[in-house]
């Protein structure tokens, strides 16, 4: 099997232009044969009309004589019968092969008839007439060795055969190498994307087909390189966060097992060891959820809820959170009603509110509203913390992001809350925005439909 396109290309090319050259000259001769047939047949018999005047105007060996020099012999074959079947052939016949006559066809020219016969061939005819000499009548079988202009169309076939293939030929050798070299570019670059490198320029200035797939493909690359950096983050922060409790965990076990600790440290050091498993337990639910919700393999159950009331309940649940620091909360919730998955909605309030505590001053205050339009409902949710940096927002909401590295021993978490957040709001066929400013806080816009759209 041929794996190269470039050589597939021209012998698909070939194989057409062949192809197609023989079946054009095999339809147009179908389609002009009986036309040339018909010509031939006025040629000759105009020719055997000539030929019987000679022999009724002339002695017979001056007539002989006469038509054995006609130039004419050059495209005709004669052979003039006697009665029993022997005769005198005029002309040469080269490779031509004469038709054969038979006694049927004979006999009727001797008794005054005229036989015409058309043997398979483009232009080819066979054409007897009675010859009357001084001798007794004669039978003339005329044939016509090389139709003029069935000679010249296959000739003009031919050489336009011949030329049309060698000139595509020539043209699609050259037109392939310009065809196929954006797809080896893309070949060579796919095996560098494949060993990791992702600094890699196609310079593809092409329109079409060709251009759109080099497109394409360079903002693949770009998604792959973006995804790769992520994974890189990803596995850097998951590594952090995994590293610091397992730390902790194995440190004060191996504490708990000095026989001579005192009962209130034994006790502090166990408390710290189940906080920071209960803290792997949710990094692992989080990455959990994260994966469910990126595969679309979470199945949204949908039921009318109140909206400001599932707000509320979410405040108050993380009442220990805020109370503690001295933050209040200045409500602005209209009541409304939505179709939405309450427990994944309810996730995403407790997300965005609880990171709103986590990075407000003490004494803060987180401002929550909701509007109503026609088809959507609206819900900000305002914070005076430490703010986003405007080069942070345009990633807050990626998989494993966190804003806050330069507080990172301070502000606890995995950076994916915000990425699940995203993924429900998506998956309600809704919108999430982010306005902020580093020291003035931060603003998260949920938009969600009234009524959540289900795939038929």
């Amino acid at each position: 099997m041929i794996r190269s396109l470039y050589i597939r290309v021209v012998l698909t090319f070939l194989v057409s232009v062949i192809a197609g050259t023989i079946i054009s000259f095999f339809v147009s001769t179908l389609m002009f044969e009986e036309k040339l047939n018909e010509n031939a047949q006025i040629n000759i018999r105009n020719f055997g009309q000539d030929i019987v005047r000679i022999y009724k105007t002339l002695p017979l060996s001056e007539a002989d004589s006469f038509v054995s020099e006609m130039k004419m012999l050059d495209s005709y074959h004669i052979r003039i019968y006697e009665a029993t079947g022997q005769f005198q052939s005029y002309g040469r016949v080269n490779e031509h092969k004469p038709a054969t006559v038979t006694k049927e066809q004979l006999k009727k020219v001797i008794d005054g008839g005229v036989v015409q016969d058309n043997p398979k061939g483009i232009g080819k005819v066979l054409l007897g007439l009675p010859l009357k000499t001084e001798l007794g009548t004669k039978a003339m079988f005329l044939e016509m060795l090389a139709p003029p202009s069935t000679s010249f169309v296959t000739m003009w076939a031919s050489i336009f055969a011949t030329c049309s293939l060698i000139a595509g030929s020539l043209i699609i050798l050259v037109a392939s190498i310009f065809l196929v070299r954006p797809i080896k570019k893309l070949t060579k670059a796919t095996k560098r994307i494949a060993a990791g490198d992702f600094n890699v320029k196609l310079n593809i200035k092409q329109t079409g087909e060709l251009g759109t797939l080099a497109r394409s493909f360079e903002e693949m690359m770009h998604d792959l390189q973006q995804l790769e950096q992520m994974r890189r983050e990803f596995v850097t922060n998951v590594s952090h966060e995994v590293q610091s409790p397992l730390t902790s965990i194995s440190g004060y076990a191996l504490a708990l097992k000095q026989v001579d600790l005192a009962d209130h440290e034994r006790s502090r050091y166990l408390d710290i060891i189940i906080a920071e498993a209960k803290r792997m337990s949710k990094m692992s639910d989080s990455l959990l959820k994260l994966s469910l919700l990126e595969a679309q393999s979470q199945q949204l159950r949908l039921a009318t809820l109140s909206l400001d009331e599932q707000i509320r309940r979410v405040i108050v649940a993380l009442q220990p959170q805020w109370s503690a620091r001295s933050i209040r909360f200045e409500l602005n919730l209209k009541a409304v009603r939505l179709t939405a998955d309450h427990d994944l909605l309810n996730q995403v309030w407790t997300n965005i509110i609880g990171n709103s505590i986590k990075f407000s001053v003490d004494g803060g205050i987180i401002d929550v509203s909701i509007k109503q339009d026609a088809k959507n409902v609206t819900v900000r949710i305002s914070d005076t913390g430490i703010g986003i940096s405007l080069e942070d927002q345009k990633r807050i909401f990626e998989r494993f992001f966190k804003a806050d590295r330069s507080h990172s021993r301070k502000y606890s978490g995995s950076g994916m809350g915000l990425a699940i957040v995203k993924q429900i709001v998506s998956l309600h066929q809704g919108d999430i925005r982010v306005q902020s400013e580093p020291g003035q806080g931060t603003t998260f816009i949920v938009t969600l439909p009234i009524i959540t759209p289900t795939d038929s």
